[in-house]
C-alpha cells in the first residue's frame, strides 16, 4: 500500500473509462480526478512550483498568487499548505463556492474579481490584479500558468506518457483547452513519438483561444477570453467548439449512469462524440482517448442543480427525457 508524507505525492494516474455504452462510440476516458487536490491541474502546480524553489525565486517570506477559475487554485492551496507558503488565488464570481470553500480551508486568500476589463473580460481582470499585487510586493511570485513552460512539461512528462504505455496504437486524443497546458504538452510528446496520434483539441463556444467570438461563458475551467501564450496552433489537427448546453445535457448523461465528473469533462465528452459521430462510417473504429480533468461534487451547486441550469440555460435543457435520449454521437458536429 503507498504511505505518502505530503498530499502532493499521491495521485492515480492509470484510471480509465469505457464510455461505449454510454455515448455510443468506443472511447476511453482517462480520470485525472482522484488526487488530493481532485484534479489535473495537481501535476501543473507541482512542477510551476518545484522550478520556482529550484531557481531561487521562493523562499520561507514568499507569498505565492495565481490567477485560476477554480482547480489550480486548490491544487497550489494544497501544496502551499504542505510547504508552509502563503497563498492568495484571483478568481471571479464563475469559481464555484465548494472550490473557494476548500482553499479557504487550506489556508488560501481568496480575491474575487467582479468587474470584467474593457479588453479581455474577467480573465485580464484577473491577471491584471496579479500584477499590481506583485508591483505592490516583491514578496508577491506569479507562477503565471499561462505562460509558464513547466505547465505543458509537466503533462509532457506524465499525462501523455501514461496514455502512450497503455494505448500503444492510439489514434486519436481529445484534450480540453484552457491554459492550454495539458493540451500543449500531450501535443508535443505525440508529435515526436513513433507514430502520428490526431490531436483533437475541445474548446467552449465563446472562448477566443481559437480566434472565435468572445462570449458568455459560465462554465469554468475550458475557455479563455485571451489567447494563452503558451498555445502553439502547429501542435493542434482540430479543434471542436462545444455550447455549454450540451456541456450540461453530457454531464447528467454520465451521471444517469453513475459517473459524476466535472463541467470541462461534459465538454470534452461531448465534443468527442461529435468528432466520432462525424467519422464512424470507417471500417475499423479509432483507439480513441479523452482527458477528463476533475470529478463532478463541486459542480453539486451549478451544472448540477436545477435552478441553477434553468436559469441561465432554460426550462428544457433538463427536460428527463432529453437527457435521457441525448447522445453526443447522434447530434450534427459544431463547424
Amino acid at each position: 500500500m503507498p504511505v505518502i508524507s505530503t498530499p502532493q505525492a499521491f495521485n492515480q494516474d492509470d484510471l480509465y473509462v469505457d464510455l461505449e455504452a454510454i455515448i455510443g462510440h468506443r472511447m476511453f476516458l482517462k480520470c485525472e480526478g482522484f488526487n488530493f487536490a481532485g484534479s489535473i491541474k495537481l501535476k501543473a502546480a507541482a512542477e510551476m512550483v518545484e522550478a520556482a524553489e529550484r531557481d531561487g525565486r521562493l523562499n520561507s517570506d514568499s507569498i505565492l498568487v495565481e490567477s485560476s477559475s477554480g482547480n489550480l487554485g486548490v491544487a497550489l492551496s494544497m501544496i502551499a499548505a504542505s510547504k508552509g507558503y502563503r497563498f492568495v488565488c484571483v478568481t471571479d464570481a464563475r469559481c464555484n463556492l465548494p472550490t473557494r470553500l476548500l482553499m479557504e480551508a487550506l489556508g488560501s486568500q481568496i480575491h474575487i474579481i467582479t468587474e470584467p476589463a474593457p479588453d479581455g473580460g474577467l480573465l485580464a481582470a484577473r491577471i491584471n490584479h496579479v500584477r499590481a499585487l506583485c508591483a505592490s510586493d516583491d514578496r508577491y511570485v506569479w507562477l503565471n500558468q499561462y505562460s509558464n513552460p513547466h505547465n505543458h512539461m509537466a503533462h509532457y512528462r506524465t499525462t501523455a506518457p501514461a496514455i502512450a504505455r497503455h494505448f500503444p496504437d492510439l489514434d486519436v486524443l481529445f484534450v480540453g483547452a484552457g491554459t492550454t497546458g495539458t493540451l500543449m504538452g500531450c501535443a508535443r510528446y505525440f508529435r515526436d513519438w513513433h507514430r502520428p496520434v490526431h490531436i483533437v483539441a475541445i474548446d467552449s463556444e465563446g472562448s477566443v483561444t481559437f480566434g472565435d467570438t468572445p462570449g458568455r461563458r459560465m462554465i469554468p475551467g475550458l475557455g479563455t477570453s485571451v489567447r494563452p501564450p503558451l498555445l502553439d496552433d502547429s501542435y493542434v489537427d482540430e479543434v471542436i467548439h462545444v455550447n455549454e448546453a450540451d456541456t450540461i445535457r453530457t454531464c447528467h448523461q454520465l451521471a444517469r449512469r453513475g459517473f459524476v465528473f466535472g463541467g470541462s469533462t461534459g465538454t470534452v465528452v461531448s465534443g468527442a462524440s461529435q468528432w466520432l459521430a462525424r467519422h464512424s462510417g470507417r471500417r475499423q473504429q479509432p483507439t480513441a482517448v479523452a482527458i477528463a480533468p476533475d470529478l463532478g461534487e463541486r459542480y453539486l451547486e451549478t451544472i448540477y442543480q436545477t435552478n441553477w441550469v434553468q436559469d441561465l440555460y432554460g426550462d428544457d435543457v433538463l427536460d428527463p427525457q432529453a437527457v435521457a435520449a441525448h447522445s453526443p454521437a447522434t447530434r450534427a458536429p459544431v463547424a
